[in-house]
């Protein structure tokens, strides 16, 4: 009599939950703070809405401010990250480039997903200036230094005209963060289009930039 097949053995269950439970862990805690806010979530209801015990959350997170900084490096860093690499890459055509960073950073602040980890960082920045100084150093200092060093590229190749390249970064950055900030923290209702917003401030920003 032939013996049956031995049956490959599986990854159990458990081992690929809880590869994932930090996401999960994730996802609960934004739903939780977007909808209460950060000071009025509890981390019961983080727990609850990921369906695990307090207990479970504290082995990844040890607090609702490590939970913030798990958003920022999920949600938002490598979006900063992306747009460095891009600046990184894009030197032997720096107006090319930096009209992509630009269109492409208008379009994805636009997303009220996206916004919503900076939004919850601006709301307690103040009173957590440790929360503050990890998204500044993980996300708005590689973004200005990206632009910054795109900037000075563009000089050296006869592009942009000489200017102080960290005020170019800021003034870059500077018109899609107060966009964003008015639609999603303001409610303001724009009439104008994602994409014709990018292009009114790249025209603005190469007639600034353009070699006199």
């Amino acid at each position: 009599m032939t013996a049956a097949p031995r049956k490959a053995p599986t990854a159990p269950k458990f081992r690929r939950r809880a590869d994932a439970r930090p996401d999960e862990i994730l996802d609960a805690a934004l739903a939780v703070f977007t909808e209460k806010g950060f000071d009025a979530a509890r981390v019961d209801d983080i727990a609850g809405r990921a369906g695990l015990s307090k207990g479970a959350v504290y082995l990844y997170f040890d607090s609702k401010e490590a939970l913030l900084r798990g958003l920022i490096e999920r949600e938002v860093s490598p979006i900063a990250m992306r747009l460095k690499a891009l600046a990184d890459a894009g030197g032997d055509d720096p107006q090319a480039t930096l009209r992509l960073i630009v269109t492409m950073a208008t379009q994805l602040i636009d997303d009220a997903r996206v916004f919503a980890t900076p939004k919850l960082v601006l709301a307690v920045a103040a009173r957590f200036p440790e929360i503050g100084e990890h998204y500044r150093k993980r996300v708005v200092d590689q973004a200005i230094d990206a632009i910054a060093g795109l900037h000075r590229r563009g000089v050296e190749a006869g592009v942009f005209r000489q200017a102080d390249s960290g005020a170019v970064a800021r003034l870059v950055m500077g018109p899609i963060l107060l966009f964003a900030m008015r639609k999603h923290i303001l409610g303001a209702k724009d009439k104008i289009s994602t994409t014709a917003r990018a292009e009114a401030h790249l025209d603005l920003l190469f007639e600034g930039l353009a070699v006199r």
